[in-house]
């Protein structure tokens, strides 16, 4: 019987990039949306895995369920790795993909090529209702645009360039950004992980 964990987020794209990381475990993702009474979590952990932490537990403890919970974000080395852990409301609370993109190319505006460059990291954890868990973190480097490319998707995605693949995350097919991206090798580290653990229990 395929075993429960329950996806820390309300963010639609996120959750099916991270089913899409999932996939081939004996494992029944279910949505954050499923379980409108647990409260949102407030991110405001120091760092990417602080806050992942926060969500995976949240949920964890409130549902006793397994929960995964991850926190990702862009790193700017012009802006002194701004925007870091506040990447999501960099533009305010409430701000939209668009408004944090608009206030990036703003802040790099003047700054050439050579110098825009970013990287992105993403922090993953798995928690069990008994309060252990598993660990892992991805990143991936790339340069900032000056303007956006690709309408596939999320956050600063048609902003970051892949010079591996010479494309904005926003130009790529899930399929090759979920081979290449920080949220694939932070979850391809904790499916290893995920997969040890599961196999011990069963």
């Amino acid at each position: 019987m395929p075993v429960e964990i329950v996806i820390a987020s309300r963010n639609p794209k996120k959750r099916v990039e991270l089913e899409a990381l999932l996939r081939g475990l004996d494992v029944r993702v279910i949505g954050a949306d499923s379980f409108p009474e647990v409260p949102d979590v407030v991110e405001d952990g120091a760092t990417f895995l602080d806050n992942a932490r926060k969500k995976a537990f949240a949920f964890a403890r409130a549902l006793g369920k397994i929960a995964l919970g991850d926190d990702s974000g862009l790193e700017v080395d012009a802006l002194g790795r701004a925007p870091g852990v506040k990447s999501h409301r960099f533009a305010g609370p409430t701000a939209s993909d668009a408004d944090n993109n608009r206030l990036l190319l703003e802040r790099l505006r003047g700054v050439p090529h050579a110098r825009r460059t970013a990287r992105f990291r993403c922090a993953a954890v798995v928690a069990w209702p008994d309060g252990s868990s598993i660990e892992s973190e991805g990143s991936c480097e790339g340069v900032i645009l000056e303007a956006p490319r690709g309408s596939a998707g999320f956050g600063y995605d048609p902003l970051f360039l892949s010079p591996e693949h010479d494309k904005t995350f926003a130009e790529l097919s899930s399929d090759a950004k979920n081979e290449t991206s920080h949220r694939a090798r932070a979850l391809a580290r904790l499916r290893e992980k995920l997969i040890e653990r599961l196999s011990r229990a069963s």
